[in-house]
C-alpha cells in the first residue's frame, strides 16, 4: 500500500481520530540483547500524529471559530506542514504556506508530504532563496486575531502544554511500574519536545541528537524557550550526517527496526537510533523512545534510497 492509499480515508475525513486525546501505548521491543520501552505516538493519528500532534494539541483543543487562517513556513516535504494542513481541514481553517522553490519535478508531480498536504487544502507560497528570510520575518507581522503564525516545525512555547500531557503519561506509566531510573529518547529538529519533556520531568534524563545542523545549533534554538535544562543531555553522532539525505547505517537500522515490529522514520528516527546505540553502554536504567511519528515521508525517502542503489 503507498502512501496516497495509506492515508487517503484520514485526508478526505474532516473528523478527528478517535484516539485524540488518548494516552497513547507503550509497547516493548529488544534489539541487540537489550529492552526498550516505545511510546506509540505514532498511532495516535495517521496525519496528526507524534511529537506534531503533542506540539499541536493546544490548537486541536481550540473551538474551529477561533482562528480563520493558520500562516507557517519551512520545507516542502515537511512532517510539520503536513500536520497542520490536516489541523487545518478538519477545523476548516485556511492554511498558506511559505517556501523556497519547489524542484520543477515536484512541482509537476506531487509527491509524499507535499502532494497529501496541497490535497488537504494548503495554499503553497514559494518564494526565491534570497528573499526567504525577509519573507519568513513578514509572517510574523500578519499574525493578528484570527490569524495564527507557527514557527517552522512548530517551535513555539503553544508546543508546551501538548508536550507537558505527554509527561504526565509518561510519569504515570513509570510510577505505575516502578520504575525508578527512566532515560527518555527523543531526536530533535528545533529540540522542542526534548526541552519542554526536560522541564516537565526533572528527575528524568532526557536524551536527544540534533537531527538538523550541530549541537550548537540545536543549543541555539532551544535557548530561545528558556534555560536548558541539566537532565537534558544531546548526545552526537560520531559520523557526520547531512539532513535527510541518504545513509547505508539509517537504512540498515530502518530495518533492523521494522523487523522488531514498529516501522520509524528515516530522517529522525533512524538517525536517533543509530547515535542512541553509539552510547548504549553508557546508559543504565530503562530506556523509553518517544516515537516522533513522522512515518508519512517514508515513501520519498525510501525512493531516494532506492535511486541510491541503497535498497
Amino acid at each position: 500500500m503507498n502512501q496516497k492509499e495509506r492515508y487517503a480515508s484520514s485526508a478526505a475525513s474532516t473528523e478527528i481520530s478517535k484516539h485524540i486525546g488518548k494516552s497513547s501505548r507503550i509497547d516493548c521491543i529488544q534489539l541487540r540483547g537489550r529492552e526498550f520501552f516505545v511510546k506509540r505516538d505514532d498511532l495516535i493519528d495517521p496525519l496528526l500524529s507524534g511529537n506534531k500532534y503533542r506540539k499541536l494539541y493546544k490548537l486541536i483543543q481550540t473551538p474551529a471559530d477561533r482562528y480563520q487562517q493558520l500562516i507557517s513556513y519551512g520545507g516542502t516535504q515537511s512532517n510539520a506542514m503536513l500536520s497542520i494542513a490536516a489541523l487545518c481541514h478538519r477545523k476548516g481553517w485556511q492554511f498558506h504556506y511559505t517556501s523556497k522553490p519547489v524542484p520543477s519535478h515536484l512541482k509537476t508531480s506531487p509527491s509524499g508530504n507535499l502532494a497529501l498536504a496541497l490535497e488537504l487544502g494548503m495554499q503553497l507560497h514559494e518564494v526565491a532563496h534570497d528573499a526567504y528570510e525577509h519573507a519568513v520575518l513578514s509572517l510574523q507581522t500578519q499574525a493578528d486575531d484570527s490569524i495564527l503564525f507557527v514557527p517552522q516545525g512548530g517551535a513555539d512555547p503553544i508546543a508546551q502544554y501538548g508536550i507537558h500531557k505527554l509527561a504526565q503519561e509518561i510519569r504515570h506509566w513509570q510510577l505505575t511500574n516502578g520504575l525508578e531510573k527512566l532515560h527518555l529518547v527523543t531526536p530533535s529538529g528545533t529540540g522542542t519536545t526534548a526541552f519542554y519533556l526536560a522541564t516537565a520531568l526533572a528527575d528524568t534524563i532526557v536524551l536527544t541528537t540534533p537531527a538538523v545542523g550541530d549541537k550548537a545549533c540545536l543549543i541555539s534554538q532551544m535557548i530561545r524557550l528558556g534555560d536548558i535544562p541539566a537532565n537534558l543531555h544531546i548526545l552526537e553522532n560520531t559520523k557526520k550526517h547531512h539532513f535527510a539525505k541518504p545513509y547505508p547505517e539509517f537504512i540498515d537500522i530502518y530495518h533492523e527496526l521494522k523487523n522488531s515490529g514498529i516501522e520509524f522514520d528515516l530522517i529522525y528516527g533512524a538517525l536517533m537510533w543509530h547515535t542512541l546505540f553509539q552510547n548504549i553502554d553508557r546508559i543504565e536504567g530503562s530506556i523509553l523512545y518517544v516515537h516522533s511519528g513522522g512515518l508519512s515521508g517514508n515513501e520519498t525517502m525510501l525512493d531516494r534510497y532506492m535511486h541510491k542503489n541503497l535498497l
